[in-house]
């Protein structure tokens, strides 16, 4: 295999390369090579420095040997023979005055140099602190050596390549399967790889084994430690060369997908596991650290599958108990999902149970739906429904896969069974069943239910205080998000501050998920008091769900719906498009209805606002559908309804429009928003004066406006209009003022497009605004003239970005490698770099981050979050 940067390493100006590798990295292969194709053959001395010579005579003797073969050495170096009173310390010392003249390029490769005794050691580091310049040294070690290299690397006169820089590649591994005549697809070469994490030596021998096997893909999808040859290559050159005591620390450990000190003496019975754990990361034995500290470790997934085959033989009987021990301390120190996982792998149904209704709200809200879907799948299926806890964990589960039936049926059997339990499984059950029944009065569109259970929780999160403070808090913060929501949907405003109190408590005690949804509730109720801060909200709390990779929430659909109904309201329909057909993706609206009828809104809104009103009427009239599945009244029903109105108006049917409105019960036709669509129906049917006398509770405050600016301004629009056609420019021109009034702080343009009164405008600029430049700015949307983006760029994609595309898009504003990120979407690394290619080809970019900046002014990633 050619690897030209790592040969361009070899060869570079330092004067010692070190090359540090577990076994079967490619050392040997790489150094041979770098030999070869260099043409160095002639002024490389190679001696290789096994078991056999920890004697430092033979050691040198062998050194003097490899660089008499050399042109350069062959002159200079003089012939020594072996004798009993010959030390090593002398023939460095001779050495060093045979080179002393050396003019020509010089390599002395040393392989192997870990097996070297600890005197012979340091007299090569003599040799290297006192050799002439043109002497470069190449050393390969399994694991770092001490030869007072720290001060070569503070010189910057040290190359170094490790085990990372010895992996194979995906493209790499390609190529090796190709040489040994494996055809594999491009999923299972991706899935080897990983699995070998690029290890060579497992590769070779994956290679070997493949190329004979009947069903190559099912060889690589099963391929492990576990492997007869990988199991002896690992059993021979790793685990026999350990201690008795690391062997055992390492087989009882490595049940685990990471390992601590702490951790470690408790499963191996002893201490000093973190020093051991240290030593062996350090001496390259296939242990990886996972923090800076290196406190924190895990196990190469090929030795882990050779160690917990090991185990089983060695000691079956005791991996239950090692199980349910790692579970305790697990579930004790913060990593639930791990716990629940080692008590199903012990079998021991009870406690993986327990501890998953105990700590499933902490699950939620750190935003791991998905793990708790896993966690619930491993169970037996009976399970799910005669455990009271397990019921209640799986009711949740349903109510995130979209199954508001199945999730209450569960919740029924959950409040059923709670019956039975005593304290503390009681409370602890309580507490759960509370929150999933929250999250069910919310999905249901049910505000009334979702605010009792929110003061519920804020009862138990009180209770809470004292013994688990944490716990307490944490519920606390989701209660007063929860009511400041339903409380802000039925209307009571002031009641909102709840939500900025609850995400202000999420942000403290570092709950991100929290906080991202109540900035997703908090966009959804704030148009009723401002569109600009809407608009902050929903981008806070997208950038919130790319960071953190919760973009598939419905919460982020939300806050999608929101910020698009918001660019829609200031006349951006191209701006709003992509925004509303994320939320469309990722809200399903049978299994959220409540969020369902806030996209259908938008959506017909949109539509309607750019003149599709035949698109507009399909969208309100599932609006119109969705509104009545719901549990309880939505202030977006009226809303929307008055919207399905305006269409039929717009689309000339003014008798159906009549007959919806006759079919109305009186209360919906009292609401505002109906009365202003009733203004527009007479207006169209030259009843001016009938359109006055719908909008005359709407202007005097008596018919209740949820009070988006805009829809007021809407009102004295149509007040302005009919006005005018009463024959009163006067009382025109007020109402005409008023209506700019209001739509100025939020630029809601779109008041003005529902209903376009060009030639009302014009007369008023002529006779006086306060409102010059808004009227000149209405007066160029009707004329077709969009307003400037609000980030600059055309408005939409060269082409349509398809789900693969958005997902990767929404990767690369982190610092993630495209390797990363193809870990992150379970796909190759060349899946990635093909939908990369993509999006620069359809986004007109080059660079990554040209990219991620041209999509933020598109609207296809929300741009940097805004600071209040």
């Amino acid at each position: 295999m050619a690897r030209p940067e790592l040969l361009g390493r070899l060869s570079g100006p330092a004067r010692v390369t070190l090359v540090s590798a577990p076994p079967g990295s490619g050392k040997t292969v790489l150094l041979r090579s770098w030999m070869s194709q260099t043409g160095l053959e002639e002024c490389a001395a190679w001696v290789a420095a096994g078991r056999d010579e920890r004697d430092p005579q033979g050691f040198w003797l062998s050194v003097l040997g490899a660089l008499r073969q050399t042109r350069p050495g062959a002159a200079l170096v003089r012939a020594l023979t072996a004798a009993p009173d010959l030390d090593g310390w002398a023939i460095t010392e001779r050495l060093l005055k045979d080179l002393a003249s050396l003019e020509e390029q010089l390599w002395l490769v040393v392989d192997d140099v870990h097996e070297l005794a600890p005197d012979t050691l340091r007299q090569l580091e003599l040799l290297i602190m006192r050799a002439p310049h043109r002497l470069r040294f190449v050393l390969a070690a399994r694991h770092d050596v001490r030869l007072g290299l720290h001060r070569l690397r503070l010189e910057g006169d040290l190359a170094e390549i490790r085990a990372g820089d010895l992996r194979f590649s995906l493209n790499e591994t390609q190529e090796l399967l190709a040489a040994a005549g494996v055809e594999l697809p491009g999923p299972a070469v991706a899935v080897l790889h990983e699995r070998t994490e690029g290890w060579v030596a497992g590769l070779r021998l994956a290679a070997l084994a493949a190329a004979g096997h009947p069903d190559p893909s099912r060889f690589a999808a099963e391929f492990s430690g576990t492997d007869r040859t990988v199991a002896e290559y690992l059993m021979a050159e790793v685990l026999d060369r350990q201690p008795d005591p690391v062997r055992w620390l390492l087989l009882r450990t490595s049940i685990l997908e990471r390992v601590n000190g702490e951790l470690a003496d408790l499963l191996a019975g002893g201490e000093g596991g973190e020093r051991v754990l240290q030593d062996l990361e350090q001496a390259n034995v296939f242990v990886v650290s996972l923090d800076a500290a290196r406190s924190e470790f895990r196990y190469h997934q090929m030795f882990a599958g050779l160690l917990q085959m090991e185990l089983r033989r060695a000691a079956p009987g005791e991996v239950p108990d090692l199980h349910r021990a790692a579970a305790g301390w697990l579930a004790g120190h913060g990593y639930p999902a791990e716990a629940v996982r080692h008590a199903q792998a012990a079998r021991d149904w009870s406690l993986a149970a327990r501890l998953l209704a105990e700590h499933w709200s902490s699950l939620y809200l750190d935003g791991r739906a998905s793990a708790v879907h896993e966690l619930l799948a491993g169970f037996p299926t009976g399970l799910l429904t005669t455990d009271a806890g397990l019921a209640a964990a799986a009711a949740g589960d349903e109510l995130a896969r979209g199954s508001l039936e199945a999730a209450e049926r569960l919740l029924r059997l959950a409040e059923r069974g709670t019956q039975t339990l005593l304290e503390p499984e009681r409370g602890q059950l309580e507490l759960l069943s509370g929150v999933v029944g929250l999250l069910a009065a919310r999905q249901r569109g049910n505000p009334p239910a979702e605010a009792e259970a929110a003061q519920r929780l804020q009862a138990m999160a009180e209770a809470l205080g004292a013994a688990q403070p944490y716990l307490g808090e944490d519920l606390r913060a989701l209660a007063l998000i929860s009511l400041g929501y339903a409380q802000g949907w039925t209307g009571h405003h002031n009641q909102a501050e709840y939500l900025a109190e609850g995400i202000a408590l999420a942000r403290r005690i570092g709950r991100p998920f929290l906080e991202f949804t109540g900035l997703a509730h908090q966009a959804a109720i704030e148009p009723s008091r401002s569109l600009a801060r809407a608009a902050e909200f929903s981008r806070q709390a997208i950038e919130l769900a790319d960071r953190h990779g919760w973009s598939e929430e419905s919460a982020a659909g939300i806050a999608c719906m929101i910020l698009g109904a918001v660019l829609a309201w200031q006349g951006r329909p191209g701006e709003a498009e992509p925004w509303v057909q994320r939320a469309e993706h990722i809200v399903s609206a049978e299994a959220d209805p409540a969020a369902g009828l806030g996209v259908r809104y938008a959506r017909g809104f949109l539509e309607l606002v750019r003149g599709q009103d035949g698109d507009a009427l399909t969208a309100l009239r599932d609006a119109e559908r969705l509104a009545g599945l719901l549990a309880a009244p939505h202030l977006l029903a009226p809303r929307a309804r008055a919207l399905l109105l305006l269409t039929l108006v717009r689309l000339g049917e003014t008798q159906r429009a009549e007959k919806t409105l006759a079919d109305l019960e009186e209360r919906e036709r009292e609401h505002g928003e109906v009365r202003i669509a009733t203004a527009e129906l007479r207006l169209a049917q030259a009843d001016p004066h009938g359109a006055t006398v719908a909008l005359a509770p709407v202007l005097n405050g008596s018919a209740r406006v949820n009070p988006v600016q805009g829809f007021l301004a809407l009102a004295f629009t149509l007040e302005a209009a009919a006005r005018d056609a009463l024959g009163d420019p006067d009382a025109a021109g007020r109402a005409l003022e008023r209506a700019l009034d209001l739509a100025e702080p939020d630029t809601a343009l779109s008041a003005f497009v529902l209903h376009p009164v060009p030639a009302l405008l014009e007369r008023h600029a002529r006779r006086g605004t306060t409102h010059a430049a808004l009227i000149g700015e209405i007066r160029g949307l009707l004329a077709g003239h969009a307003p400037a983006p609000l980030s600059g760029g055309s408005p939409t994609p060269l082409e349509p970005l398809s789900d693969s595309e958005l997902r990767v898009l929404r990767y690369l504003p982190t610092n993630l490698t495209a390797p990363e990120i193809a870990g992150e979407l379970h796909v190759s690394v060349n899946t990635v770099k093909t939908h990369m290619r993509n999006l620069y080809a359809k986004l007109a970019t080059h660079r990554r981050a040209e990219t991620v900046t041209r999509a933020r002014d598109l609207g296809l990633l929300a741009p940097h979050a805004l600071r209040s």
